[in-house]
C-alpha cells in the first residue's frame, strides 16, 4: 500500500455548508477509486503567503490516504484542477 498526504485549499468566499460539501466530494473521489482515507483534518481558514487567483485566504483540508496504486490520487489531481472551488492542491507520497 502506498501512502499519500493530500492537501487542498477551498475558496474563502463560499458558505460553510458548501465548503464542507466540497471536502466530502473530494473524499468521494478518492474512495470511489478504492483509496482508504486514514485521516481527514479540516484545518480551518488561514491567510495565504501570497495571493492565489485573487484570494488572500482559504480553507485548508489535509487528508492522509492509502491506496494500492496511484489511480485515486491521479483522479483527485484531475478533479481538483477542474474544480472552480479549489484554488490550490498538493499531493505528496509519504515514504515508509
Amino acid at each position: 500500500m502506498k501512502k499519500y498526504e493530500v492537501m487542498f485549499i477551498v475558496k474563502p468566499t463560499l458558505e460553510e455548508d458548501t465548503i464542507n460539501q466540497v471536502a466530502e466530494n473530494m473524499k468521494k473521489v478518492l474512495t470511489d477509486k478504492k483509496a482508504t482515507i486514514i485521516d481527514a483534518k479540516p484545518m480551518g481558514q488561514k491567510e495565504l503567503a501570497y495571493e492565489i487567483k485573487g484570494f488572500k485566504s482559504g480553507y485548508y483540508f489535509l487528508f492522509t490516504v492509502e491506496s494500492e496504486n496511484a489511480d485515486a490520487v491521479k483522479e483527485f489531481d484531475r478533479v481538483a484542477l477542474i474544480s472552480e472551488d479549489i484554488i490550490r492542491h498538493l499531493i505528496v507520497k509519504v515514504e515508509a
